[in-house]
């Protein structure tokens, strides 16, 4: 196509159009010496010609299509370097907005409508004018957009501009986007963001308000809305310093502020009204976007902010975090994983009675959860609830430390949960650690080394008795229904949890396999219907001559995880193994099989334990248990 004679492409765009694995790619380049040579970019990242790239892979047989939708992408990021990159892609959404308002003009005149550009689209944050030079891309974006739709359109280059720059740009993920606007927002008010970034927490609102510091983020966020017909306004600008809603309230606040910033503006702002819960310390810049977001909503108006986790604990922010409460502005602290954020809600005080009651939910990987528990809050501050949630007296936090981490508040279990769970936990740990004795096998024991003839796994690869195998680096999708067997999932012994759909260049396990992991954790997989994951090698054994469970066995050993001195690696090739008939292998292979067996049980009996004495702590301490002179 003459549209794409300039276009160039990187390895993994490659990889992508051409639905395979960089791997895939690598191994193209090195084994064929027709593949193109670069035409730019660097010796780490090269760039090779789209139309030479595809040429190519037609005459080798790979299924390989360009969609207008990669063609305009690849032109866009041919055109500019990649500070540029946003830039350009939000000129590109300008001109989508206008063909969205004014479908007709660009079919009846074509580019001689670009003239009544800025009239159409003066509502936009910044310049309207995106002054694009290149008559082929602009009408590339058109026909996409005739396809497609102009919203469509541009949100598929705004989720490529995203992944391009998935390092600089900080996208709050999707369902929590949405769970916070259906905890704060109500239908047909108006949302605030303060710091909207791309756009991603008001995607779900009719009514829009929002600043952002970026002022490319900032009209990719107003095309967005726009091209959705929400009723937005948009401004670019420091919202701390150089607040451009001053004096404007919403219905409902969300905000996902950026986290650790010391240098946000605590020496000019210090008599800034909107500090009514105190002045921020200087590092705790997140209690000031607490309090900004406060000042933005109407009394009674909701506020759901995410926050780093030591936010709730942090000693210099106590005072705030008392005045908070004190004042019933703060209702409820949800931890939303592990190693991530947590969710505040807030309500602006309205006049009337605080509550005395905080809720704290310790919601995990399950956002479910949030929900129910925020409506039944809502209903009756005072009520009980159960599972990861509770309310917790505010006069109790008002100590010294005015600790909010859901963490340190972990729900107290009702009598018949714990009776139950402790029960089970005290059962199923009896009867786990009672098998153990007799988990090890018979082996007997020499009076002296036996040594024994022993070759490399290596040179068995070569006999033909084992072949090596190895898993894609990174699969082409991260959920599908093809099941994916994980490292975690070789570590612990489970059933693969891993999802894919079905590509040719996977390894698909079978019974008798051996799976490793890079640092020595061996398996021998027992089902088949799985695809080996990343970071796995399989050695498949001819079982006529090879028994699997012997091979696992010493590649389990610590003498072939000590190839490499001070290494942590498993250097398999080179570990030995001994030459012994198939029925001597298989007694070998017997007691190593019920060695991993009572290994496994190990791990699930350490597992129980500790569920026991987390359950032993809790009631012990909350009044559920207590000790007795003959044992439990």
């Amino acid at each position: 196509m003459e549209e794409s004679q300039d276009i160039t492409v990187n390895a993994g765009d490659i990889a992508r159009l051409a639905a395979v694995g960089r791997a895939a790619v690598s191994n193209w380049r090195r084994r064929h010496d027709d593949f193109p040579q670069p035409v730019g970019g660097t010796t780490s990242s090269p760039l090779f010609s789209l139309p030479e790239v595809a040429s190519w892979l037609r005459r080798n047989g790979k299924p390989f299509e360009v969609s207008l939708g990669d063609l305009v992408w690849q032109r866009l990021r041919t055109s500019v370097d990649d500070l540029r990159l946003g830039d350009l892609v939000g000129k590109v959404g300008v001109f989508l907005l206008f063909l969205h308002r004014e479908p007709g003009a660009w079919r009846e005149h074509g580019a001689r409508s670009l003239t009544g550009l800025a009239t159409a689209t003066a509502d936009l944050p910044g310049s309207a004018d995106p002054r694009l030079d290149d008559p082929v891309l602009l009408r590339l974006v058109a026909e996409l957009a005739a396809e497609h739709g102009p919203l469509d359109a541009f949100e598929f280059l705004c989720e490529r501009y995203v992944e391009a720059h998935s390092r600089r740009l900080a996208v709050t993920r999707d369902d929590v986007a949405a769970l916070m606007h259906r905890l704060a927002a109500q239908e047909g008010g108006t949302v605030l963001d303060p710091a909207c970034g791309v756009g991603t927490l008001l995607l779900h609102a009719d009514s829009s308000l929002g600043q952002e510091i970026n002022e490319t983020n900032a009209l990719l966020t107003a095309v967005r809305l726009l091209l959705r017909g929400s009723r937005a306004r948009i401004v670019a600008g420091d919202s701390l310093r150089e607040n451009g809603l001053a004096g404007k309230t919403a219905d409902a606040v969300v905000c996902d502020p950026p986290f650790n910033e010391r240098a946000w503006g605590y020496e000019e702002l210090t008599g800034d009204p909107r500090w009514e819960y105190g002045l921020p310390p200087r590092g705790e810049s997140e209690l000031a976007w607490v309090q900004h977001c406060l000042a933005h909503v109407r009394p009674g108006g909701l506020v759901a902010i995410l926050m780093p986790t030591a936010a709730a604990g942090r000693r210099p922010g106590k005072r705030i975090r008392g005045n908070l409460l004190r004042t019933g502005a703060l209702r409820a602290v949800v931890t939303l994983g592990p190693g991530g954020s947590d969710l505040w809600l807030l309500r602006r005080p309205d006049g009337g009675r605080p509550p005395s009651q905080l809720l704290v939910v310790d919601a995990g990987e399950d956002l479910s959860v949030v929900e129910p528990a925020w409506r039944a809050y809502l209903g009756d501050p005072e009520a009980e609830l159960s599972g990861e949630s509770r309310t917790v007296r505010i006069i109790d936090l008002l100590d010294d430390e005015v600790d909010l981490s859901p963490a340190r508040h972990r729900p107290q279990q009702g009598g018949q949960d714990f009776t139950r769970d402790f029960t089970e936990a005290l059962e199923m740990f009896r009867d786990t650690s009672a098998t153990l004795s007799d988990a090890p096998p018979a082996l007997e024991l020499l009076g002296e080394r036996q040594d024994l003839p022993t070759t490399t796994v290596g040179e068995l690869a070569k006999a033909g008795l084992i072949t090596i195998l190895q898993a894609p680096p990174r699969m082409s999708a991260d959920e599908g229904p093809l099941p994916v067997l994980t490292t975690d999932d070789t570590v612990l012994g489970t059933a693969p949890s891993g999802g894919t759909v079905l590509d040719p260049a996977l390894v698909m396990v079978r019974p008798g396999d051996v799976v490793t992991t890079v640092l020595g954790v061996v398996r021998v997989i027992t089902r088949s219907g799985a695809a080996l994951g990343p970071q796995l090698t399989l050695y498949r054994v001819d079982r006529q001559r090879l028994d699997p469970d012997f091979l696992a066995g010493f590649l389990r050993s610590a003498d072939a995880a000590r190839i490499h001195p001070g290494s942590s690696r498993l250097d398999v090739r080179r570990a030995r193994v001994p030459m012994l008939p198939l029925a001597d292998q298989r007694r070998y292979g017997t007691a190593f099989r019920e060695l991993f067996a009572l290994e496994d049980r190990l791990r699930q009996t350490a597992a129980l334990g500790e569920t026991l004495i987390r359950l032993g702590f809790d009631g012990l301490v909350d009044g559920h248990l207590r000790p007795c002179d003959q044992g439990v």
